[in-house]
């Protein structure tokens, strides 16, 4: 399918909002065909300032358009599967922001739905495609660094999400720590057996009474001998930070945080820099662009997708094992999740 893709694009809210941004300005090869969102009026004004010809507030207006070869999901986590069995079902080549959902059932069905239409199917894990993480996965897969023993994930955000947010969102390990899981896959190149979480609330009072937790340090025994600690905060009152580092038999290779300038101040009384980049929509805009490029070259000349259906299912049955190690305080193998 060599030439222009059209595509669609199910919800107009923050994400879908970039990649909208990202087809239209960055990545000539597609062309959006429509835009559709619950809440028609986002839509439209997307469409408006894009020149996206269709704005609609029904998704099936998308799904049943057939000048649309591939779909963007954007839309509230708890329509992902629906959404995905049902464009599965049409014919679409589908983009899915994580997760699919936050069970296994309904991940399933969405993924025996997409097998059986041919369609293809890349989620959303766009950290996979961060130049310093890319980095660090090169250094391992080429053996620079030797035979990897030791992987530490650092990922805190700024500041916790609202209430109302968390008693929605499967809690931390399925919202936040999910991306930290694939990352650990990803870099590795492995697959982990076992998980063991230590977690409890420092943050907000708030967020234990809605059941879930803001601190956790989770650890993970790989199929291959390799230890990892995903080390997890809902608040750094200095910013976004993320970083990697891996220890191998001959050196280590770590990834620091993405700062706004390279500028230091050194004065008499100390040697600064300003803080790092404040969120994940300024720290991993590349990444964002990069793996949109990646799917919309993979519908135009037939290509596998990075990220499988499958990629996207193991970190949920991770956050699902590292729920049940808190909850009773003991290693869970991922085999008894499923």
């Amino acid at each position: 399918m060599a030439g222009i893709v059209n595509v669609g694009i199910i919800g107009a809210g923050r994400i879908g909002k970039v990649h909208a941004q990202t087809l239209a300005y960055r990545i000539p090869s597609a062309k959006i065909q429509a835009v559709a969102d619950l809440n028609a009026p986002a839509a439209g004004q997307l469409a408006a300032q894009l020149s996206i010809p269709v704005a609609t507030g029904n998704y099936r207006d998308v799904l049943e358009n057939p000048d649309i070869q591939a779909v963007f999901i954007c839309s509230a986590t708890n329509t992902h599967a629906q959404f995905a069995e049902e464009a599965a079902r049409a014919g679409k080549h589908i983009f899915c922001e994580k997760p699919i959902a936050l069970n296994l059932k309904d991940i399933d069905c969405a993924l025996e739905a997409v097998d059986r239409a041919g369609v293809k199917l890349q989620v959303g894990f766009n950290r996979r495609f961060d130049s310093n993480f890319y980095r660090v996965r090169l250094a391992i897969e080429s053996g620079e660094i030797g035979k990897p023993a030791l992987l530490h994930i650092i990922s805190r955000d700024p500041a916790p999400p609202p209430v109302s947010y968390v008693k929605v969102s499967g809690g931390m390990f399925l919202d936040m720590t999910i991306h930290d899981f694939d990352m650990a896959r990803f870099l590795i190149g492995a697959e982990v057996e076992e998980v063991y979480t230590l977690a409890g609330i420092t943050v907000d009072p708030a967020i234990g009474e809605a059941g879930d937790v803001d601190t956790a340090v989770i650890m993970l025994k790989f199929a291959n001998g390799v230890i990892g600690t995903i080390d997890n905060c809902r608040r750094a009152s200095y910013g976004y930070d993320q970083r990697v580092e891996v220890l191998g038999s001959k050196g280590s290779i770590a990834t620091s945080n993405n700062y706004p300038n390279a500028a230091t101040i050194s004065d008499g009384s100390s040697v600064r820099r300003d803080l790092p980049l404040n969120f994940f929509m300024d720290r991993y805009t590349e990444s964002f662009a990069t793996e949109v490029a990646a799917f919309i070259d993979a519908v135009a000349n037939d290509k596998p997708v990075p990220v499988t259906g499958r990629d996207a299912r193991v970190p949920v049955v991770m956050g699902l094992a590292a729920e049940k190690s808190y909850r009773e305080g003991r290693p869970v193998k991922l085999s008894e999740i499923g």
